[in-house]
């Protein structure tokens, strides 16, 4: 595809306000595919080549929570292990099995998700008392949410960030953390069957990098210190609209027809 300028700078900009937001909410993919989607791109192109430059915003903001202390990558092992075979089974299986049951559910899901985060008292800045043991949360529900990145994707982040919430009894800022080093690992083991498949345009994904690498650091930032105050809202906001963008895929035409 052929860059001018004017383009380039909307991939910058694009990479820079989505991973400011997915830093702090997850959700990144709704600025950043459609941007991609509008430069011709194919839609496994546009996938893969967000796989690529989401896969920065998520390095950067995890190196930021990792130097603050926020993470501690020898306690994580497992959990980033379980994520990355569980995305590898998921990016496999999603080339054979249909996913149009999972759009489906996804948006009332994610509403009930909205709503959780809206009125849970255990969204707070302090760890609260863990409901899982460390075992089965890393082999069953880890696993799972890397599974679904994967197979299917949209919520990802938000799944995380609750799974670390409501069973590891997580403060939010620290659940938001470990959520960016999962979602690093989901994102880095789709990158690889989409690089191994010739799916990436690397030249546009690795502009949108370059703005990543800052809006995921931004997004980190604002994390630790603003932290509940900012990201409670901000995740209700997120995953409304992701369940209204998954509601409108489904049906928006149908809507039209009628209307």
């Amino acid at each position: 595809m052929e860059l001018d300028f004017a383009l380039i700078v909307i991939l910058l900009l694009t990479g820079l306000g989505a991973g400011t937001v997915d830093a702090m909410a997850g959700g990144g993919g709704l600025i950043t595919l459609p941007v991609l989607l509008a430069t011709g791109m194919s839609p496994v192109e546009a996938l893969a080549t967000n796989k690529l430059q989401g896969s920065f915003g998520t390095f950067a903001a995890s190196r930021y929570f990792v130097k603050h202390q926020l993470v501690d990558l020898r306690q994580m092992r497992g959990m980033i292990i379980s994520t990355f075979i569980g995305a590898v089974v998921g990016t496999i299986l999603v080339q054979l099995l249909d996913t149009s049951m999972l759009a489906k559910v996804m948006p009332g899901l994610l509403v009930l998700i909205a709503l959780y985060f809206m009125f849970s008292p255990r969204i707070s800045d302090q760890d609260s008392e863990r409901r899982i043991s460390t075992g089965l949360f890393t082999g069953l529900i880890v696993s799972t949410i890397g599974f679904y990145d994967g197979f299917f994707g949209p919520g990802t982040g938000t799944f995380f960030t609750i799974a670390f919430v409501s069973l590891a009894g997580f403060s939010l800022a620290r659940a938001t953390a470990h959520t960016k080093i999962l979602n690093f690992t989901s994102n880095l083991a789709s990158l690889i069957f989409f690089a191994l498949g010739g799916h990436i345009v690397w030249l546009a994904g690795m502009i949108m990098a370059v703005g990543q690498l800052v809006g995921g650091q931004i997004g980190a930032k604002l994390v630790v210190s603003k932290g509940t105050r900012l990201i409670r809202p901000l995740i209700v906001v997120v995953t409304l609209v992701m369940s209204a963008k998954l509601l409108n895929d489904q049906f928006g035409e149908q809507l039209l027809g009628i209307l």
